[in-house]
C-alpha cells in the first residue's frame, strides 16, 4: 500500500483482511473488534463488523499525482493503540506531510471510542486552515 512503510515494521499487527470477493476486501468479523476497535464497547463493535463497507481492492495500490498535503497544512492524530496503521507507519506518515500532530491512545476506531481528542484536532484544524488561508 503507497500510503505505508516502504517495510512494515517487524511485529506490527497484520490487520485481519479478507480475500477479495468482486474486487471488494472485508475485515473478518470475527477478528474485527480486536484489530479495529479494540476500546469499544462490544456491541458497538458487533454492530460496527457487521456493518462495514467493503472498499476495492484497487485502492491499495493507486496514487496521487498532486498529494494535498504537499502544498496545504495538515494535522493528524498518532492513535497508539491502533492494530490496522501500526504506531511507526503513522509517524511515519505524519513526518511525510509535514503534519501538526497529536498523540492518543485509542484503537483506529478512536472516533468513536474517545471523540474528545479527534474533535480537538479538527478544531485546530479548522484554525489553523483558516490562519493559513488569509
Amino acid at each position: 500500500m503507497a500510503l505505508l512503510l516502504p517495510k512494515p515494521a517487524r511485529g506490527a499487527p497484520v490487520p485481519p483482511i479478507l480475500p477479495p470477493i468482486d474486487g471488494y476486501l472485508f475485515l473478518d468479523k470475527q477478528q474485527f473488534a480486536a484489530s479495529f476497535a479494540g476500546d469499544v464497547d462490544a456491541a458497538t463493535a458487533k454492530f460496527m463488523a457487521n456493518s462495514q463497507v467493503p472498499w476495492g481492492v484497487n485502492a491499495l495500490g493507486g496514487t496521487i499525482t498532486t498529494p494535498a498535503w504537499k502544498s496545504k497544512p495538515s494535522w493528524y492524530l498518532l492513535v497508539t493503540d491502533d492494530k490496522m496503521i501500526p504506531l511507526p507507519a503513522q509517524k511515519f506518515i505524519c513526518k511525510r506531510a509535514g503534519a501538526t500532530s497529536t498523540q492518543a491512545p485509542g484503537s483506529h476506531a478512536i472516533y468513536v471510542s474517545q471523540p474528545e481528542p479527534v474533535a480537538r484536532i479538527i478544531e485546530e484544524a479548522a484554525k489553523g486552515a483558516k490562519a493559513a488561508a488569509k
